[in-house]
Formats: structure tokens, C-alpha cells, sequence
């Protein structure tokens, strides 16, 4: 099996670190044309330094709808149209577990919105091209979070991620029709961010140990190995594969 995305024009959000820059460099590797996307630029920098001249970078908040639609329409522009796109912005927000009364609308807005209102504004804005094409490939970054219970306790992050892989059937049932897949990737835990790092360290040594112990597969994940599963997702491979979620956690 060989991947080869020459002549793809791939969106990836929250590409300025982790997973997103992961997925970005590998379809970039793999001959796709790639706009990546992140809120905080000065990791989005090095994104653009791996990329090169087989991409570029833009600066996006995937909550604002109107600066979606008017990034969307920017790439189909100067790049053409986006053939896949990869919903991988999200997180926490640099919120931690604290009890629901203590939860203010704006801290479960804020994760909400970059979790799952994000990954709805970008479907929306590239599926009317995606359409006319008659063909086109959606992935969206879950977690294990949204099948089970979030390991930090943040509760409108295991919501929205339950809600994106929602959104995954749903819209993988509408669009089905015109020739494009929506798919899910849920990873386990992954020591990818300065965020992760810290949830990492706040465990302690028991704490890790306990997590390992939890895993099949006795290790913690890589980006590579989510990576992957994007791949499958975007190619001709998984071309009869729909609303499906897919669980990366080594065996849960």
C-alpha cells in the first residue's frame, strides 16, 4: 500500500504544533499541496519551515465562522480547490479539571467552539467546492476523551469531542452522496504539545505508570501513529468508508 495525494490540496487546522504539524509535514511528503492552519504563530512559524515550498501557513481561529469562510475562499484563490481536509485544531484551552459549578460559559464556549463549532465552520466553508468536484475527504481529529472520559476532567472537552465524532456520522451520512467521506481518528494519550507535556508531568510517576499499565500495547502513542490513520482516511483506500471513528490508543 502506497499513499501518493500529487494534485491534493490538503487544509489542516491546528497545525501550528503536535498532531496537526504531524499530519501536515506526512501529506506534504507525500506530494499534497498544504495550507496549515493554527491560532498561535510563533509555532506555526516552524510549521512553515517544514513544510517549505510544499505549503504555507495561515494564521485562523477555527471558532470565528467568517475568518473560516474567508480563509476558505483565499486558498481556492491562490491554490485551488481543498480536496481533503484534516480537523485537527482543538484542546483545552490551558483549562484544567475543576468541578461543573465552577465551569463559567465562557471557559465551556472557548472549547466547545475550538473543538467541534470549528471543525462544523470548516466542513461548511469547503464543502460547497467539495461538491462540485464530486469528490473530497474529511478527517476528524476526536479522542479517546469522546468515547470514554477525559484523563484531565474537563468536561466540555470530552463533550465536544463526543459531539465531533457525532458530527463525523452525521455529516458523513449527508455528504456521502456527492463523493466525499467523513471519517474520525479517536487517539489515546499522546505526549505531542507543551500541553500534553504538562498534563504528563502533573500525573506524577504513579500516575504514568498506572496509564501504561491501562494500555494494551504497554506504550504511549506517537503522532506517527495517528498519522497514519489520517492517511487511510484521506486516500483512495478508504474511498466505501464513511462515518466511521477509528480509535488510536493501543488498545484501551
Amino acid at each position: 500500500m502506497r499513499y501518493d495525494f500529487a494534485g491534493k490540496l490538503v487544509l489542516v487546522t491546528g497545525a501550528g504544533h503536535g498532531l496537526g504539524r504531524a499530519i501536515a509535514v506526512a501529506f506534504a511528503d507525500l506530494g499534497a499541496k498544504v495550507c496549515a492552519s493554527d491560532l498561535a504563530e510563533e509555532p506555526l512559524a516552524e510549521t512553515a519551515r517544514q513544510l517549505g515550498e510544499r505549503g504555507g501557513v495561515r494564521l485562523l481561529d477555527v471558532g470565528d465562522r467568517d475568518a473560516v469562510q474567508a480563509l476558505a475562499a483565499e486558498v481556492e484563490r491562490e491554490a485551488g480547490p481543498v480536496s481533503i481536509l484534516v480537523n485537527c485544531a482543538g484542546g483545552v484551552r490551558g483549562q484544567v479539571g475543576r468541578p461543573l459549578e465552577e465551569v463559567t460559559p465562557g471557559d465551556w464556549q472557548s472549547i466547545v467552539d475550538a473543538n467541534l463549532s470549528g471543525a462544523f465552520w470548516c466542513t461548511q466553508a469547503v464543502a460547497p467546492v467539495m461538491k462540485a468536484k464530486g469528490y473530497g475527504r474529511v478527517v476528524n481529529i476526536s479522542s479517546r476523551a469522546g468515547l470514554a472520559t477525559s484523563l484531565t476532567g474537563v468536561q466540555a472537552y470530552a463533550s465536544a469531542k463526543a459531539g465531533l465524532i457525532g458530527l463525523t456520522r452525521q455529516l458523513g451520512h449527508e455528504l456521502g452522496p456527492f463523493g466525499i467521506t467523513v471519517n474520525s481518528i479517536a487517539p489515546g494519550f499522546i505526549r505531542s504539545n507543551p500541553t500534553t507535556e504538562r498534563q504528563w508531568e502533573a500525573m506524577g510517576q504513579g500516575g504514568q505508570a498506572r496509564l501504561l499499565e491501562s494500555i494494551a500495547m504497554r506504550r504511549l502513542g506517537t503522532p506517527a501513529d495517528i498519522v497514519q490513520g489520517v492517511l487511510f482516511f484521506a486516500s483512495d483506500f478508504a474511498s466505501w468508508i464513511t462515518g466511521q471513528v477509528l480509535s488510536v490508543d493501543g488498545g484501551r
